[in-house]
This record gives C-alpha cells, structure tokens and sequence, in this order.
C-alpha cells in the first residue's frame, strides 16, 4: 500500500455544523472553540467590562449549543454567533439600566487618567495602555455607534454582514460608522491636546 501525504487540513465550519447536528460532541467543541475569542471580545467592546462579557460568552455558547439546528446557513457561523452574542449584550444592558448611569462622565475622565499614566515605560505596558485609551473612549459612544465600529472595525466584518448582525440596511449602517469613527476622532483627539 501507499501512503500520500498531503497538507493537513481542519475542517470547515460547514462541515463542523453537520458534525454537530449529526451528535459528534467534539465537533461541536471544535466548532464553538473556533469561534470563543471573537464572540469574548465582541463581548468585552460591547459590554465594556469582563465580567459581562465572560456572561455574554457562556451564554452565547450555550444558545449556539442548544440550537444549532435552527441554524439556516444563510450566513456565516460567525455572523449569527455575532447576532446571538448582541441580543445577550443588549440584554446585559436592560440589567444595568436600574443601576446608577454615571459611566460616560467617569468612562471619559478614565480616559484622561489613562492617556496621562506613564509610569511604565515599556512597549507592551505603553502599547495596554493606547488600548485602554481606545477602549474607554470606545466606551463613551452611544450604544448603536459603538457596536457598528467594533463590527467593521475590530472584528473585521464586511459592511453587509455587520448590518446583518444588527438587522438595518448596510446604508444605515455606514453612517453609523461614519459618526462613530468622527466621535472616537474628537474623543481621543481631546485627550491628545491634553
């Protein structure tokens, strides 16, 4: 007999789905394993912190999980785990509505504190640090605003499927982005000049 090598290839998430709705467990793990940091990280953007966005996760997770099969393929897998992660997030927020609403007057003095804390010269302390910036800023825009900018911009969706995640036309969505990328502008602009 002989044996030919050829390049080892994982499979696709087409052919993960019809695993897992075939009942192969470690199909499924694989499947939503693939899939784990892009949804925490939609979490984290959109929640604005890691213990919501460790919640939006398992429960995003576990919703993939119990209902794969109403799964259509009309989309990509990740476009409907986005979708399934924005209605958890959505929900995490009618949560904190009961709580006290101070954050954007704190989440934007956090900014200022964070650009001005130096202390750490190093490049990855320096680099944590922009991000934290970025991040806090991000976390200023309006709900709407911000969810279009990490779709398109951190998570690299194209601009029909971030405006399928979200359920508007694509032009709706645009100019979301548009006024969200101009807002992030002056908010980081501002405390440059500082």
């Amino acid at each position: 007999t002989t044996v030919i090598w050829g390049p080892m290839t994982s499979p696709t998430d087409n052919e993960l789905i019809e695993k897992a709705r075939a009942g192969d467990a470690k199909a499924m793990d694989t499947l939503l394993s693939r899939h784990e940091q892009r949804v925490y990280r939609f979490g984290l953007r959109m929640c604005g912190n890691e213990e919501d966005a460790r919640d939006v996760l398992q429960e995003t997770l576990l919703a993939a999980f119990k209902n794969l099969g109403t799964f259509r393929g009309d989309a990509q897998i990740s476009t409907w785990l986005y979708q399934v992660a924005r209605s958890f997030c959505i929900k995490q927020r009618r949560r904190r509505e009961g709580e006290p609403q101070h954050h954007e007057a704190i989440e934007a003095s956090e900014v200022k504190k964070l650009a001005a804390d130096t202390s750490e010269p190093d490049s990855r302390t320096h680099a944590r640090q922009v991000g934290q910036v970025i991040q806090a800023a991000m976390n200023t825009l309006q709900d709407d605003y911000r969810e279009a900018l990490v779709l398109r911009d951190v998570e690299g969706l194209s601009a029909e499927e971030a405006a399928g995640v979200v359920g508007i036309e694509v032009g709706a969505l645009k100019s979301r982005l548009h006024r969200a990328r101009m807002q992030l502008k002056q908010s980081l602009s501002a405390v440059l000049q500082e």
